[in-house]
């Protein structure tokens, strides 16, 4: 019996220790076919031979796609698997916003340079590079060649990926960074205020004047990179980035959806009233927004405008946007929120891909299935809630997954 057990263990062992040994042997024959894209980028047989000799793929970072493996207990993003009230964080938001003052005042000819050149407010920067790496405290933990060719390989986005892992390695060419500098995020984000590889080519500005774009230690050219990344993705300079709002009594909460799309002004004459002492003037009340409201009826509402979804565009989540404009506003001001938080609990990925299958299923839901509660996951649960009677509050829950799930 010992022995059989013993044939058993070892059994068990090599069929675990197999499928890693054949991927690892694949990823050495992913990299190695991505030469000829790595070439024609401008990137030298020495650099890429040096680069992949012995890179090994990171199974332990999140948003893969791994047949056969367990799952790897790794962190998803935090935008989308922690409450509201415990992600944008009343003391963590005040310790930034002391500590974006003080910067304000440290790197003010650096700020008014970039503010002057790119339209985008000071302290909008500022949040963004408090927000990304807690204004350059948080160094990012993981090899950035690493990751991004793990995700070019068994990530969610591998096309995505497959690009900027090329493009990382033209990093590596030109100098721009040392590999032992390049840490990055487990999705690939790198330096100061968090670039992906191919956001540095297209947005990276040598601010300081030295010759050379240098997001990990300069500054200037940071916080410059990030005004310019915001200015080409459509930054309207003098526009605020959003309203909190107080909605009517009965308000729709389906209607909070991007393409929902009112002037200012008709969403106040509806009843969508002002609150925290920020009120549109004359010229403002006409511009465009949209209705936001992250934790459906519960919790603050808000009238988004167009810079809005161009900080969306650094980052998809709402919880990211409404953390970085409210942390560039507390900079100014200490007005917190007007409505708190609620304490409502976040479902897990799995379950909110689950949501968004059956919503799509019942007609309600058209976009990806990706597990994220955003805007248009739930308007379209707001729209179910409304066909199955139940009580229309937009927020996803277990409840409601449950009601799904018997749902024809």
């Amino acid at each position: 019996m010992g022995r059989l057990i013993t044939i058993g263990l070892l059994s068990a062992l090599a069929f675990w220790a197999g499928p890693s040994h054949a991927a690892d042997a694949g990823f050495s024959r992913f990299v190695a076919s991505l030469w000829p894209e790595a070439e024609a980028v401008g990137v030298s047989r020495e650099t890429f031979d040096r680069e992949t000799r012995v890179l090994e793929p990171d199974y332990g970072l999140p948003d893969l796609v791994l047949p056969g493996r367990p799952e790897t207990g790794a962190p998803r993003q935090p935008e989308f698997v922690r409450p509201p009230a415990d992600y944008i964080n009343e003391a963590q938001i005040a310790r930034l916003a002391g500590d974006g003052r003080r910067l304000l005042g440290a790197h003010r000819a650096a700020l008014e340079g970039v503010e002057a050149r790119f339209g985008v407010p000071a302290t909008m920067v500022l949040a963004i590079w408090g927000r990304e790496t807690d204004f350059g405290r948080s160094p990012e933990r993981y090899d950035g060649l690493r990751v991004v060719a793990t995700q070019a390989y068994v990530g969610r986005r591998k096309d995505q990926y497959r690009r900027e892992f090329v493009l990382a390695l033209k990093l590596l060419e030109t100098g721009a960074v040392t590999r032992k500098a390049f840490r990055a995020s487990w999705a690939g984000a790198t330096g100061l205020t968090q670039f992906l590889p191919s956001e540095y080519f297209s947005h990276g500005v040598d601010f300081d004047g030295d010759g050379r774009i240098d997001i990990w230690h300069s500054v200037p050219d940071a916080l410059a990179s990030a005004a310019k990344q915001l200015a080409d993705k459509g930054w309207q300079p003098g526009l605020r980035w959003a309203w909190e709002v107080r909605p009517p009594a009965r308000a729709d909460c389906t209607l909070g959806v991007p393409e929902m799309r009112r002037t200012v002004g008709a969403w106040l004459d509806a009843g969508y009233a002002p609150v925290g002492g920020r009120i549109p003037t004359a010229a403002e009340r006409t511009e465009a927004a949209s209705l936001l409201q992250p934790e459906g009826i519960y919790g603050p509402s808000f009238l988004t405008t167009k810079n809005y979804f161009v900080i969306k565009e650094y980052n998809f989540s709402d919880l990211y946007v409404l953390f970085v404009g409210h942390l560039a506003d507390r900079m100014l001001s200490p007005q917190r929120f007007a409505t708190p938080w609620s304490a409502t609990g976040q479902l897990k990925t799995a379950s909110v891909e689950e949501m968004q299958r059956h919503l799509t299923r019942l007609g309600h839901y058209r976009d990806k299935v990706d597990g994220k509660a955003g805007m248009l996951t739930r308007a379209a649960l707001g729209a179910y809630q409304k066909s199955a009677g139940l009580t229309v509050d937009c927020w996803p829950s277990e409840a409601v997954l449950g009601s799904l799930r018997l749902a024809r």
